[in-house]
């Protein structure tokens, strides 16, 4: 092997977030940038010589010029053996899937999940560890640390591989195998799922509508729902991943998949709808008329679990991130499991579910998840519902209805304000923390504060402790408002506020959200000073 070592210095801000390090691609595409962040996850993990890695992406623009990048620097840093998704492409849930099932030491995944892409979009790339789970801060960290002292980092001096056709070969002394990168993803689909029963579901003339909006769930949804459970051609929509996602932005709410709501919302709407994400983590589901909300499907989820081959044998607890809404806790409650509630990102539900602690977990930015990996997946959320929708006989809607009857209502939404100067979010979110202390006891619009607090998070497996998780103001009745900068994005700061009311009157279960969520909506505007601190007067997106 010809491999050559250069020299380097470090580049400013590649910290890691939430998932991982995301940038504009033009930020990547810098000489020695990607290179960087590499050696320094090779670096932080002491070493990568002998190991088994997986690699792939969500095929967004650079995604197969960063997988080369990252093979030859895999060889020169003697790893052993790479599986890579055939065109560099592999969903996130997957690459989880297939480092589990292969007990790889970890993988890199190159996503910025559902954020835009192009060339004038957005790249990612994170670290995952031997579960099949994104990084601990403790390894995020060591990363950290190494970017900020490297000087040189090792590459392969070889041409690039050819990556679309399946099979094992050697590359610059390393074994590399590219994989089908569905296969095994839907293997652990039919082992989890009655597929029997969905297909008799499709036979007897029953739809659904999937938009992969032009990104990677695409051929995951088309292997399975249209050639595995016989769904009617056509079922998947926008079903080629594009490395621009089509121009459009490949997050499933309301707000971008709106040929999907569209289609749900006409005479002739199928019986279920649901949308991915960029990288095949996130879901929506979307009912006749109904858009379910990630906290009310993850509720759903846990109270009919049993329904579902995978979890008929009882559920072990569940978990959720911070801003999520409580509707799950009432589940848990009448099931008599625990209940877990972490910051947010996926990675803090990782003990939990080692350590069999939970069964399922989920948070508010559309993801859920279960035990069969360690990431949260889009896929899979649709496929439960389609089974439950198979076994129960039922409409999406009837299902929510019912849920709420039977548990109440948490009315709940999300008001993002983009694109703020970070200094300034900053300071809107150290004003609010001044103010804790004295917000107990104090009634605002007719709502009376009972506690506020900055979420911090003992993890009950390892004790690490992660502090400043969101600010939160709970009102008399279990109403809440949640303060959060968000660390998916590429400039600037995201504000996220989220709002939550409890209605257990069934004759108020069907009020528009945004009217029964009013008074938390003044209170929130004008708790933060938002429109001061910012400028901005409305949201930029609600969901």
């Amino acid at each position: 092997m010809t491999s050559k070592t250069v020299a380097t210095r470090p580049f400013d801000g590649q910290k890691p977030g939430t998932s991982g390090l995301r940038k504009k691609v033009g930020v990547f595409q810098q000489p020695h940038y990607l290179a960087n962040f590499v050696q320094s996850i090779f670096d932080a993990l002491g070493g990568v010589v002998g190991r088994t890695l997986v690699l792939g992406g969500d095929g967004r623009f650079y995604n197969r010029e960063a997988v080369q990048i990252i093979l030859k620097m895999a060889a020169a840093n003697g790893v052993a053996r790479v599986l890579v998704g055939q065109g560099g492409v592999l969903s996130t849930p997957a690459a989880s899937c297939v480092i589990r099932k292969h007990r790889a030491s970890g993988g890199i995944v190159l996503s910025a999940s559902h954020n835009p892409g192009g060339p004038d979009g957005d790249f990612g790339i994170k670290y995952n560890i031997d579960n099949g789970g994104p990084a601990p801060e403790k390894v995020t960290e060591a990363i950290y640390a190494r970017t900020r002292e490297i000087t040189e980092y090792r590459i392969a001096d070889v041409p690039d591989l050819e990556l679309d056709i399946i099979g094992s070969r050697t590359f610059a002394g390393m074994q590399v195998d590219v994989i089908d990168p569905v296969a095994d993803y839907a293997e652990l689909m039919q082992s989890l799922f009655d597929f029997g029963a969905i297909r008799a579901w499709f036979a007897a003339g029953h739809r659904m509508c999937f938009d992969a909006m032009h990104a990677v769930s695409g051929p995951y949804a088309v292997r399975l729902l249209e050639q595995i459970l016989h769904a009617p051609r056509g079922t998947v929509i926008n079903g080629t991943p594009l490395p621009d996602f089509g121009g459009g932005h490949p997050d499933p709410n309301p707000a971008y998949a709106t040929e999907l709501i569209a289609r749900m919302q006409g005479d002739d709407a199928p019986d279920l709808g649901a949308a991915s994400d960029g990288d095949a983590d996130r879901n929506m589901i979307v009912g006749r008329g109904l858009v379910v909300s990630p906290s009310d499907s993850l509720a759903i989820l846990a109270a009919n679990a049993d329904r579902i081959p995978a979890y008929a044998g009882g559920l072990k607890g569940v978990a959720r991130s911070m801003p999520t809404s409580c509707a799950v806790d009432a589940v848990a409650r009448q099931l008599g499991i625990p209940v877990y509630e972490t910051p947010t990102g996926w990675k803090f539900f990782g003990n939990l579910l080692d350590a069999g602690r939970v069964t399922l977990c989920g948070e508010e930015s559309y993801g859920t998840g279960s035990d069969h990996v360690r990431e949260k997946d889009g896929v899979w959320a649709v496929l439960f519902w389609l089974n439950l929708l198979a076994v129960t006989g039922k409409s999406a809607s009837d299902i929510v209805t019912e849920h709420w009857q039977r548990f109440g209502r948490h009315y709940y939404s999300r008001h993002d304000f983009e694109g703020i100067a970070t200094e300034r979010a900053d300071a809107l979110m150290a004003a609010l923390r001044a103010r804790l202390a004295d917000l107990p006891g104090q009634t605002l619009q007719g709502q009376r504060v009972v506690h506020a607090d900055d979420f911090a998070y003992t993890d009950p497996i390892d004790g690490s402790v992660s502090g400043k998780q969101g600010v939160r103001v709970v009102f008399e009745g279990g109403s809440r408002v949640v303060y959060r900068l968000s660390g998916t994005g590429t400039e600037g700061a995201t504000l996220r506020v989220y709002l939550e009311r409890y209605e257990a009157d069934p004759a108020r279960h069907a009020l528009p959200t945004q009217d029964a969520l009013a008074d938390l909506i003044a209170i929130s505007r004008g708790l933060a000073d938002i429109a001061g601190h910012t400028g901005l007067t409305e949201p930029t997106v609600v969901t």
